[in-house]
């Protein structure tokens, strides 16, 4: 019972539970500052949507790479990361593909059970970018195994910028603010996919994925990360405009521990200094989302 809890945690990367709520909730409170229909029943419904929506992603993440997982090389970095007992449980037994294909349609039959309950048109909006994301989840993880120019990547992740957005779609609609908030969160979602694929190296080479490292290289993949970081700050500057002065405090924080990790990585150009930096991206967006949050409430 205990090794079987354990899977189910890997699994579904339960020791990060708190922040899929958070960024999803992001979205909302931005929302909260241009319609002013604040509830605490509309925040817990919008943090169970965004928390559970985002568990069935991952554990559709692995349902896809389920055998390809097998050929891992190194479990005691990025997995370990990822995971807090450090197994993939599908690629290593642990859990059946059938009762992990089961979770992923209880948690999207209850997260869309949840949408539904909100006003129409959002719930529709937020329903809509639910399938849209796992379809480009699917998308990301099978083109990556074949490509010669980053598809995957630059079509693929647009699920992680949608997800916020969603947020501010379970109150909102479709506006300016939307855009700038797509804007701000798209090349940050890029080179912090950049800063995972440079930190799991050697597990995509031995699975020949056409990751940023293995199409241009450790220091192609240190450039790809400062490019986006570079396009993300000029898209913080205009998003602070929707924003107030708080913002300009805990964006400034963010954006320096991005800037931190670039030096961090263009520096060492390996496996190594991406584990380093990671963290520092990760603590970034949280920042953000909690800044966003705060905006509102303060």
């Amino acid at each position: 019972m205990k090794e079987n809890l354990k899977a189910y945690m890997d699994l579904t990367r339960l020791h990060f539970f708190f922040v899929w709520p958070i960024l999803f909730c992001a979205g909302l409170f931005l929302a909260f500052q241009y319609h002013d229909s604040f509830s605490w029943l509309l925040v817990i419904k919008v943090a169970l949507i965004g928390f559970l929506g985002f568990e069935a992603g991952l554990v559709l993440n692995d349902i896809v790479d389920g055998d390809i997982d097998k050929k891992d090389v190194e479990f005691d970095k990025l997995t370990k990361y990822w995971r807090v007992f450090g197994k993939r449980p599908i690629s290593q037994g642990l859990i059946t593909r059938q009762k992990a294909v089961l979770l992923f349609g209880v948690l999207v039959a209850v997260t869309s059970i949840l949408i539904f309950t909100l006003p129409f048109p959002q719930a529709l909006y937020v329903f809509g970018i639910m399938t849209m994301c796992y379809c480009l989840e699917v998308f990301y993880q099978v083109k990556k195994r074949n490509q010669n120019f980053p598809f995957a990547q630059l079509i693929g992740r647009i699920d992680f910028t949608l997800f916020p957005l969603a947020g501010y779609l379970c109150l909102g609609s479709p506006s300016v603010n939307v855009l700038l908030f797509a804007f701000f969160f798209y090349p940050l979602a890029l080179a912090h996919l950049g800063v995972n694929d440079i930190s799991d190296v050697a597990n995509d080479q031995v699975k020949e994925l056409k990751t940023i490292p293995l199409l241009y290289g450790l220091k192609g993949t240190a450039y790809w990360i400062l490019f986006f970081s570079i396009i993300h700050f000029v898209a913080t500057i205009l998003f602070l405009n929707v924003l107030g002065t708080i913002a300009i405090i805990g964006f400034a924080v963010g954006f320096s521990l991005i800037a931190i990790g670039n030096i961090i990585i263009l520096k060492g150009k390996n496996a190594a200094s991406g584990m380093k930096a990671l963290p520092m991206f990760h603590v970034a967006m949280l920042i953000y989302a909690i800044t966003i949050i705060l905006e509102y409430v303060i």
